[in-house]
Formats: structure tokens, sequence, C-alpha cells
């Protein structure tokens, strides 16, 4: 029975892993609190070296003629609108006296609606006094221009309605015209038209009575809806805080610098694609996780979790070495110092069982210019590595950072414990380091990871990696399946990728 791994692998692997991306994005709280910190600090700062200009309010009682108790606000909007225009700008302007444009002077003040008949017109200017005198003009130029166009909107319609009853009247006079020249003694035929003519006569009459009625109603109206148009609420000064404007623009600019923070650290994440779960870590690398360590901390109540934290490591560590002949090295991913202490504190642990040497691979001066204290190992370079004793025990410690010269590795030691801080490499540069120990057949026998994040519930351990893991070394060979004695073994993403490795062993 046969499994495709890499059809499995990526129906199970989700697009977008939610659980990391979190954990990524936590991680960089650096970035989006420095964000919003810098956003709360460039709002308040706005308010306090750019503040508002002096303002001014006043309220206006708009009365239209299409009012209905169902409007959804059309008119005001229509009349927020109008306000808005040159021409009440430049009448406004002219009260003022001011050689302003109209244009210019549109971008100072704005309308609002507060409902169907109450307009609010707010002002600024350079002092109070100028905005308060802006806005007592403007509210008078809206209530003139409304009252003439109400006016003139009356009057246009009397004319009109008197135009239709003078035409009417022409017309019943020449009815009255024909009537009078009519015999009374006529034939029956003539006697049939003249009815006619006189129905002609009352209709006119009626429609002219009426146009006359209707004519007189659109001029009643408009003495109501000019006086119902007033200013309602005088001009006057708007009286600004500037804590409380300090504060508000320092809570919005906190927000927005929060938010942005977050979207280029999420952004960030998928970009970079680097593993910061244990999980994904040690199916990237295609060795367990055996152990962690937090980061440095100035925390009192911390230091002691990391010291307990490493002295179990150096004690692990220091097992193995004891317990396999062949040489071991630490190989860091971004986290060279604590790779060097590390080192040195297991050639300490084993140093009571005769001479130990650390064979100093990283590219930096973490151990080059290491100041040896009494009881130390020896630190030696690679190059002087031949000449150390062979009852010398060694400790390799190398880097697998772009760059590496992988075909030293193996003289730094046949087998090594890869030391990654999370978050640092990402999965394409995990995949490579596992490939390159493959072909240099260095086993991996586990890695420490440095800087885990601390809420990471995930499973770095392979379950079905026993031939290098440590756990591994103190356990039975491996249990035999009915006639077959292979081992199943686990493939690192990087191999279960390949065209050749489709296939599971059965």
């Amino acid at each position: 029975m046969t499994t495709s791994t890499t059809s499995e692998s990526s129906a199970a692997t989700p697009l977008i892993d939610l659980q990391a991306l979190v954990v990524a994005v936590r991680r960089r709280r650096r970035l989006w609190t420095a964000m919003a910190l810098l956003g709360l600090l460039i709002g308040g700062a706005v308010a306090v070296l750019l503040p508002p200009a002096p303002a001014a309010v006043t309220k206006v009682l708009v009365a239209h003629q299409e009012d209905q108790p169902n409007d959804t606000g059309t008119l005001i909007r229509t009349d927020v609108q109008l306000l808005g225009t040159t021409r009440i700008a430049d009448q406004a302007l002219r009260s003022l006296k001011s050689p302003e444009k109209p244009e210019d002077f549109m971008k100072d003040y704005r309308g609002t609606g507060l409902s169907n008949n109450v307009l609010q017109i707010d002002v600024t200017g350079a002092t109070e006094a100028e905005a308060v005198a802006r806005a007592k003009a403007l509210a008078e130029a809206f209530v003139a221009d409304h009252a003439k166009r109400v006016r003139d909107i009356a009057d246009a319609e009397a004319k009109g309605l008197i135009a239709q009853r003078d035409r009417m009247q022409a017309e019943l006079a020449d009815v009255n015209k024909q009537i009078g020249g009519r015999s009374p003694d006529s034939d029956p035929k003539a006697s049939a038209s003249t009815e006619s003519l006189f129905a002609r006569r009352a209709e006119l009459t009626s429609r002219i009575a009426d146009f006359s009625q209707r004519s007189e109603e659109a001029r009643i109206g408009t003495p109501q809806l000019i006086a119902g148009t007033q200013i309602v609420d005088g001009p006057r000064a708007v009286r600004q805080s500037l804590p409380k404007a300090a504060v508000t623009n320092a809570v919005i600019g906190c927000v927005l610098g929060l938010f942005l923070g977050l979207a280029l650290a999420a952004v960030g994440v998928v970009v970079a694609d680097r593993p910061v779960l244990r999980r994904d870590i040690a199916e990237n690398l295609g060795a367990s996780v055996i152990a962690e360590l937090p980061r440095r901390s100035g925390r009192p109540w911390q230091r002691r979790r990391i010291r307990v934290a490493r002295e179990r490591l150096t004690t692990s560590l220091a097992r193995t070495v004891r317990g396999s002949a062949e040489p071991l090295s630490l190989l860091e991913l971004g986290c060279a110092r604590s790779t060097s202490v590390i080192a040195l504190s297991l050639a300490r642990a084993v140093a009571a069982d005769g001479p130990v040497a650390v064979i100093d691979g990283l590219p930096g001066p973490q151990l080059a210019k290491h100041r040896p204290k009494p009881g130390d190992p020896t630190v030696v370079s690679g190059e002087r590595a031949a000449t150390l004793s062979p009852e010398e025990r060694r400790i390799g410690v190398g880097s697998v950072a772009p760059g590496t010269a992988w075909t030293d590795l193996q003289y730094l030691g046949t087998q090594t414990v890869l030391v990654v801080r999370a978050g640092h490499g990402n999965a394409a540069w995990l995949h490579t380091v596992a490939r390159q120990l493959a072909d240099q057949r260095i086993p991996v026998i586990g890695v420490v990871l440095i800087d885990p994040d601390p809420r990471d519930r995930t499973d770095g351990t392979l379950w079905d990696g026993l031939h290098t893991a440590l756990r591994g070394r103190s356990e039975t060979p491996a249990r035999h399946n009915g006639t077959s004695g292979r081992r199943m073994e686990r493939l690192p993403v990087w191999a279960a990728q390949g065209p050749d490795n489709d296939q599971e062993a059965r």
C-alpha cells in the first residue's frame, strides 16, 4: 500500500495558517506598538502645533412651501448645497466689504442640516470676531436669497395665472359680443347656437374667477414663508479646548497608527514566510525541537527561569556527548551569541570527564574574542582543529546562515544540534539547511529553539523520526511489522516535495 505524501501534505496545509499569522504578528509587537505610539504623538503634536482656526456657528430656520411631515431631508439638503454656491458667498462678502474671492471664501464655511427645517452654518476666520461677522453675513445672505427665491416663485406663478385669466377674459368678451349680435326671433338652429354661447360664457366666467382666486392665493403664502425663514440662533464663537483637541487627535492617531502597524506586520509575515511555531520549524528542518530557551530578559523573576532552562539543556547535551563517540557540533541560525554561551556551558559540563576543546567556526567574534575564565575550555579556530590531540573531546560551533561553507561543517562534528531563533529564517532557507546537512551526511539530532512564542502550544516533535532523535537513542531497535524489517522514517518537507519522493515506504 502506497500513499502520496505530496498530495496529503497539500490537502492538509491551509493556504494561510491563521495561528501562525497571529503568533508572528504578536511577535512583531514592537512594530505595531511603535506605530501606535508614533500616531499618538503625531496626533497630539498636530493639535498643539496646528491648533484649529477660530470658528463661529449660527442656526437658521428655513420654511419651505413644499414641507411635508414625511420629508426625508431632501429640502434641507438642497438648502445646504445652495449655501455652498458662489452667489451666496458673493453676497456675504459684499456685506462684509471683503475683497476675498467667493471660491476661496467657500472653503472656510460649511452647512449642516440638523433637521428638515434647521440649517447650521459653521464658519472659520482669522479671529473670533471675524468668524462671528462671517457667520452673520452668511446667515443674512442665505435668508435674503431664500426670501427672494420664494417671492420670485410666487410672482412667476401669479403672473402665469393672471395671463391665463386675461386670455379667458378676452375670449369671454368675444363670446358676449357674439351673443349680443343675435336677434331674439331666430330659427331653432340659431337658438341652439345661442344656448351653446351662453354655456361657454358661464364656463369662462367660472374659470376666470378661479384663476383670479388662485393668483391671489399664490401671493398669500409668500409673507408666511419669508417671515418663517429667520436666524433662530445668533452667531457666536465656538470655544475650543486645547486639551480636548489634543486628546481627541491623539486617540485618532493612535488608532490609525495601530491599524497601519498591524497591517504592515501581517503583510510582512505573509511575504517573509518565516516559521515561528515549533511545529513548522520542526517540519521544515526535519528534526524535533528538543529544548527551548527564552530570550534574555531584564526582569528578575524571569532570569531564574531562563537559567534553569539553560542548565537543563546543558545537562541533556552533556549526556548526549558522553554517550556517543562521535563529535558533536552546534550550528546556529540567527542566534550566534546564545549558541556560543551554550557551547561554553556544555564544554564546562563535560570537562570533568577529560580534556575538551571548542572549535570556533562562527563567522563573528562571539568566541574569537571570548575572555577565558578559570576553568573555561580551550577555544581554537577551525584551522587549528587538526592540531588537537585525538584523546581530546571536541565540540564544534558553526553557523548555517546564508554564505555558509557547507563542506566545512563536517569537520566541526559528525552529528549536530541546530540552534535556531524562532522567526529568523524563512521556510525556503530552512529547507536548504536540511538538504545541505543531509548531503553532508550530518544527522540533526534535535533543534534548540531560541526566543519561542510563550503561547505556542503546537507539537515540535517528529514522532516517526527516531533514527536521529535523542529519545530514539535510549529505545530498543525498531519494531518489525510482520515479515518486514524496515522501519518507518519521516521524510523532511524538502525531501517529500521532490518528484522522486512521491511515495512513502510501505
